[in-house]
Formats: structure tokens, C-alpha cells, sequence
């Protein structure tokens, strides 16, 4: 699979929301899910559109007079990509390292921790 690349944190707001959708979609949806974290104008959602397309996130396809954007990036392999990333740039690979920061640092809660046992237990069983 080819490397993908790393979206912006503007870019990530727009890909949640074509993902979240979960059907093709025009600009104007993009820029009333934006509304209340990015105030952008329409043309600038309607830039962004267009670089996602160019970086390859994004298809357009024109329908009469109405450009609509589908994902050619799964969700599920943009945040799997970007967690091995973060945590080979960041933790020199190690998941230890990872869990040990966060409890460390107090990022994780007791329901958290017990969440995370939960998932490991599931995981023997299978």
C-alpha cells in the first residue's frame, strides 16, 4: 500500500466530515458541517475540496452544475496509518512507551485503563 499522506488538522475536519456522511457530498454540506469550528467562506472549503482531490483523498465528480466529493481513503486506514506514524515518530515504535506517557502524564482514566484490558482480554480470545 502506498504511504499516505498527512492531512492538516483543516483537512482532517473535512475528511471526518465526507466519512461521516457516508455518501458523496457538494461543498455546501462540507461548509455547514464546518460551521462553529472553522468559519470559512464557502470558496475556501471549496479550495480545500479541491487539494484534498489533488492529494488523492477525494474524488470529484461534476453532476450538472454541482461538483460532489467521495473519500478514496478509508477512514479506518487514514487513522491506522496516522496511529503507526505517531507512534514510530513519537514512541520509537514502542506501545509500551506510548501507555506508559499517557498514564504517566495522567491522560488516562481508571475506566480508561479498564477499557484497554477489556480489549486486550478480547484479543487473547480470539
Amino acid at each position: 500500500m502506498e504511504k499516505l499522506k498527512r492531512l492538516g488538522d483543516a483537512e482532517l475536519e473535512i475528511m471526518l466530515a465526507v466519512w461521516g456522511a457516508g455518501e458523496p457530498v457538494q461543498s455546501t454540506y462540507i461548509h455547514e458541517k464546518l460551521k462553529g469550528s472553522r468559519d470559512w467562506a464557502l470558496p475556501a472549503v471549496i479550495t480545500s475540496l479541491n487539494r484534498l482531490v489533488d492529494k488523492g483523498f477525494l474524488a470529484c465528480e461534476k453532476r450538472g452544475r454541482s461538483n460532489w466529493y467521495r473519500p478514496l481513503v478509508e477512514e479506518e486506514a487514514y487513522k491506522a496509518a496516522e496511529g503507526r506514524s505517531l507512534l514510530d515518530r513519537l514512541y520509537g515504535s514502542s506501545v509500551r512507551r506510548l501507555t506508559a506517557a499517557l498514564v504517566d502524564g495522567g491522560q488516562l482514566s481508571r475506566e480508561d485503563l479498564a477499557e484497554l484490558r477489556d480489549y486486550l482480554d478480547h484479543l487473547e480470545v480470539e
